[in-house]
């Protein structure tokens, strides 16, 4: 009996010695097996997320073709109308058939639209009108638009805050609402006809005096403050300093400002009467209007397309700094 009994005390001892090697083993079997599953999940989840990346980005594209058809369809039916002979546009069909259109590519490329157009002498007023009216009413907007985004975001004076929130405010107020005060004001002042009612009541626009003045309040004000020790003036300062740090916001309003110049049309349809003092958005409907029957749609599209060139060239080769001035205005560090 004592003999049994330590054998099994020996067995009872043997035991908890060859346990520790069982649960080992199967805790590395169990971890191995556990990392297996999660590298199967984490390349399940990874796929998964390329397949929604590549699907977003191909939703991404698609949505901005289809955008950018919607944005270009326009400019293509203006090139393909003006490169269309006369009875070709109007299908050899009375004048009241205009809606039945032709297709949207011509049959025969009429370039001489483009010749006819020019020779008939109406571009030569129009864009002599509007590139005096642009330039005229830029370099004037700029002077104001820098001397009062200057004032409001470096000098101290009472009510400041105040004029600002004021200027602000009817930002809220559509500009339409201010034709018909504005006529009564030039139409009292007796500006009818004349280049000073083209461009004396839009001188002053509330958005580029924002958008300069936050420009301006990323430039830091211990410069100022030094260049008033130093002596200088703030016109000195301005001219100096600030204007060359916000350049890039300068020439996009400068760029905005005479793209709106050049394609604005209710203002000078209210006011000119004489054909003198006619812009290219008014004179190339007036000018063109039919004499008999039929107006001259492709030659109108064709000066339409002529005078659209100059905008979409400045777009294409400044858009650069359309995008960084808009950019920086909006960063404030």
């Amino acid at each position: 009996m004592e003999e049994f009994s330590n054998e099994n005390v020996e067995v009872n001892e043997a035991l908890p010695e060859n346990e520790p090697q069982t649960t080992s083993e199967e805790n590395s079997i169990g971890s191995l097996v556990e990392g297996v599953m999660k590298e199967q999940d984490i390349k399940k989840v990874s796929a998964k997320q390329r397949a929604m990346k590549i699907a977003v980005q191909i939703g991404l594209y698609v949505f901005l073709g289809i955008m950018a058809l919607i944005v270009l369809f326009p400019f293509y039916y203006m090139l393909a109308i003006s490169l269309k002979e006369f009875n070709e546009y109007y299908l050899l069909s009375g004048y009241e058939n205009l809606s039945e259109l032709q297709q949207l590519y011509p049959q025969t490329l009429a370039w001489h639209n483009y010749v006819d157009a020019f020779k008939t002498g109406v571009l030569d007023r129009l864009f002599f009108n509007t590139l005096y009216v642009g330039i005229v009413s830029t370099i004037l907007s700029l002077v104001i638009t820098v001397l009062s985004a200057f004032a409001f975001a470096r000098l101290e004076f009472k009510g400041k805050n105040a004029l600002f929130a004021a200027l602000l405010a009817t930002m809220m107020i559509p500009g339409e609402l201010f034709t018909i005060t504005n006529y009564i004001t030039v139409y009292n002042l007796g500006w009818e006809d004349s280049y000073k009612v083209l461009i004396i009541p839009f001188l002053v626009s509330i958005f580029y005096i924002y958008l300069l003045k936050q420009n301006f309040q990323q430039i830091p004000n211990e410069l100022y403050l030094a260049a008033k020790v130093d002596g200088t003036t703030d016109l000195k300062y301005l001219w100096k300093v600030m204007i060359p740090l916000a350049m890039p916001t300068i020439i996009s309003i400068t760029i905005l400002k005479m793209m709106g110049a050049w394609n604005t049309y209710l203002w000078p349809k209210l006011v000119t009467n004489d054909e003198k003092y006619w812009l290219i958005t008014i004179g190339l409907r007036q000018k063109f209007k039919a004499e008999g029957a039929k107006p001259q749609i492709p030659q109108q599209m064709a000066a339409v397309a002529m005078v659209s060139a100059p905008l979409f060239l400045v777009f294409i080769f400044l858009r650069k700094y359309i995008m960084k001035g808009v950019s920086r205005s909006g960063i404030k560090g």
